[in-house]
């Protein structure tokens, strides 16, 4: 066969294949030409149809010939644009982003046009419509019973709940005059942090305003309604009060900045002598009756700065002499108040922390520690908040003798379990039985700070200490000059930091000290205006001096026996009552000290979760702190009640709201939403209205408070 046959068949083979579907069918039928061809023939042969069989994989028929015509121009142009330099845009990450927060932006704006679109009646219908009938406001409930508007009412909102509002401003702050720095929408601590942070903090030397800044508190009852949109604070018993009657004539919300010490308000902005003439005032407009104040939280400490100041000669009090509030005042009705002080205030000026906080750290290490959106956030906030002097007032009081020793503290006996209590249940929930010695025993809520679990659970005839009193605060930490913000612990040094952690555990008289150590700054402006401990004769004249008036356990209640003073909190929340501190590693402008999030118990019952031990009380104040003045101190004559002012204890169990159409819910016993309790608000208004606290019943407890401040010792 020569060459040119064997050519011709060749490409015969290759043009019967090239028409073909399939090459494999056409190799086979083929046989009979391949049964021709020598073995280098047969080689070539096959190669070329591997090389036909991969073009014909890649070569497609165009389904719409149109649509072939229209991705070549496609093509064409992303060449063109390709040559000429243009960047091609592709879908990426920060895309999906965008899309997704908008996606939910969307969402939300159509759900709260619904939302008010739909008649006001709409989500009490579908709350009834799934819980059955809701019951009445009190407010509504009172009314239908004939209670009527009688006596006036001051509330006295506590710290961060009041507004405020910039009167001048550094250059950064131009356009915000009269706008709320504080409360509201926050819209300026996004738009501009930095300038929100220096217009909030205060000198910290004088605890006063800084040079070319005034902020200053809103007025009126709007001062503290609504926190935030949407959060109430002191909306809900407005609203109900004004269901029997009352309105602005006879209501006042006695605003004051929270952030400066309590002498401070009237040194600055005479806010305790306004406080003074509006009660005088709201007695006289309405035929003598006399005044039923309300302090939450923070201001229960304030007005009992105030009852002591309204009574004190001029030029330090008000000189309204020794029978003012027997002349103006029928009841103090105290919500959620720290009376002893909390726990919480510690780990907030140690760490900046509290249980919340420091689970975030724990998700996000560092994150806020860091320069994130060119704040290091932390640090910032440590160095506004430490300028606050407020928030010193709520240190806790009493020392050793209230809180306990290394071994001993009197709220032991705190069931932690999370299990709901049972409404006819909660006297038994904390009993302190076999069952709940197991997980009491090593439980040392006295250390109200210990480096370490093992620390926190140690028996004290175990624990090493080195005190750190006279320890030298040593060579600086780090470079700190590309620090955003100084802290106090910049000065410290390697050496004082360590002295910190080689005590190892703190109780409430030796924190006292460690908040010095570390903050003398703060504490040097403190220690001109509160006190913490006991006083041993109230007779001696430095108890006059107004660094003792928020202290219970330093001055006196005012001589009025006819004044009622009850304590009303909620129960039934784990409230943090010690920590379980680490020390975080060395960095520039890192906060040395944080709260240990892995330490828990070993137990679903356990006081120990987080870093934290919790006992009973609000979320925020202790049952100890809130309930024990009423309980034991100020029960019946005692010294620091010489007139036997009778006082009451009202707890509330808490308990959440059973769907989310019920808000915050109506028998909450949280630290702010209790102010929204059914029960809470009925006696409010029943007080108001003329009643006693044997029209409700006395005392309503649910807590251990009697049996723990028993083991109280405490000269009375």
């Amino acid at each position: 066969m020569t060459r040119h046959s064997e050519t011709a068949k060749l490409i015969q083979f290759l043009q019967v294949q090239d028409r073909a579907t399939c090459p494999i069918r056409q190799l086979r039928a083929s046989s009979s030409i391949n049964e021709q061809l020598s073995f280098s023939q047969h080689l070539k042969l096959f190669f070329r149809l591997l090389n036909t069989m991969s073009s014909v994989r890649r070569r497609k028929a165009p389904a719409n010939p149109v649509r072939n015509e229209e991705e070549k121009e496609k093509e064409k142009k992303v060449k063109a644009r390709s040559i000429k330099g243009e960047k091609i845009k592709r879908w990426s990450c920060m895309d999906s982003c965008c899309w997704f927060v908008g996606l939910i932006c969307s969402i939300w704006w159509f759900l709260l046009f619904l939302y008010n679109a739909m008649p006001a009646s709409f989500p009490q219908y579908v709350a009834e419509a799934i819980t059955g009938p809701l019951p009445d406001p009190p407010g509504v409930k009172l009314r239908k019973e004939g209670l009527m508007v009688k006596h006036p009412v001051v509330f006295v909102p506590g710290i961060v709940t009041g507004g405020l509002e910039l009167w001048e401003g550094r250059q950064c702050a131009d356009g915000l005059f009269r706008k709320r720095l504080w409360g509201g929408t926050f819209g300026e601590l996004y738009k501009r942090p930095l300038c929100w942070v220096e217009h909030m903090s205060l000198d910290n030397e004088t605890g006063l305003d800084r040079p070319g800044i005034r902020v200053r508190p809103v007025s009126g009852l709007v001062a503290a309604d609504y926190f935030a949109p949407g959060y109430f604070v002191w909306a809900v018993l407005i609203a109900n009060l004004a269901r029997i009657g009352y309105e602005e004539k006879s209501m006042y919300m006695a605003a004051y900045d929270w952030r400066i010490s309590f002498q401070n308000t009237e040194v600055r902005d005479r806010s305790l002598s306004r406080i003074k003439s509006n009660i005088e005032l709201m007695v006289a407009t309405n035929g003598g009756k006399k005044v039923v104040v309300i302090p939450h939280s923070m201001g229960v400490l304030y007005f009992l700065h105030f009852m002591k100041w309204v009574e004190a000669p001029a030029p330090m009090g008000g000189g309204g002499g020794s029978d003012w509030c027997a002349k103006h005042i029928k009841a103090v009705m105290n919500i959620g108040g720290p009376f002893l002080g909390v726990p919480k205030s510690v780990a907030g000026l140690f760490s900046i922390e509290a249980r919340d906080i420091a689970v975030a750290r724990t998700f996000a290490p560092g994150f806020l520690e860091k320069d994130v959106f060119g704040l290091q956030t932390l640090q910032h906030l440590m160095r506004m908040t430490r300028t606050w002097d407020s928030t010193m007032s709520m240190i806790p009081k009493g020392g050793d003798t209230i809180w306990g020793s290394l071994d001993w503290s009197p709220d032991v006996s705190y069931n932690c379990s999370v299990k709901k209590r049972k409404n006819n249940d909660t006297h038994s929930a904390f009993q302190n039985d076999k069952e709940s010695i197991g997980f009491m025993k090593n439980i040392n809520y006295g250390r109200l700070i210990s480096f370490g679990k093992d620390i926190a659970e140690l028996h004290s005839s175990k624990l090493e200490r080195l005190d750190f009193r006279g320890a030298l605060k040593g060579r600086n930490l780090a470079n700190t000059s590309n620090c955003d913000v100084w802290t106090e612990y910049h000065d410290m040094g390697v050496e004082g930091i360590k002295a910190v952690t080689d005590y190892k555990a703190y109780t409430a008289d030796s924190v006292l000290d460690l908040l010095h150590f570390v903050a003398p700054k703060m504490m040097k402006r403190g220690d001109a205006h509160f006190s913490y401990g006991i006083a041993d004769d109230l007779a001696d004249e430095k108890y006059k001096h107004y660094k003792y008036w928020s202290n219970p356990l330093e001055t006196t209640l005012p001589n009025a026996p006819d004044m009622e003073i009850y304590s009303m909190y909620g129960v039934g929340i784990p409230t943090e009552r010690a920590y379980v501190y680490k020390l975080t590693p060395q960095s520039e402008c890192h906060i040395p000290f944080q709260i240990d999030t892995s330490a828990n118990g070993g137990n679903e019952d356990t006081c120990l979760r987080d870093g934290v031990y919790s006992s009973d009380g609000d979320e925020t104040v202790p049952v100890l702190s809130a309930g024990f003045m009423c309980a034991k101190g100020w029960r019946g004559i005692t010294r620091f009640n010489p007139s036997g002012i009778r006082t009451f204890i009202r707890e509330y169990d808490h308990a959440p709201p059973a769907n989310l159409l019920e808000g915050r819910g109506t028998q909450s016993g949280a630290h702010v939403d209790i102010l929204g309790n059914f029960a809470l608000l009925e006696d409010i208004i029943r007080v108001a209205a003329g009643a006693s606290g044997e029209d409700l019943g006395g005392d309503r407890v649910h807590s251990d408070i009697f049996k723990w401040s028993e083991k109280i010792i405490l000269d009375l």
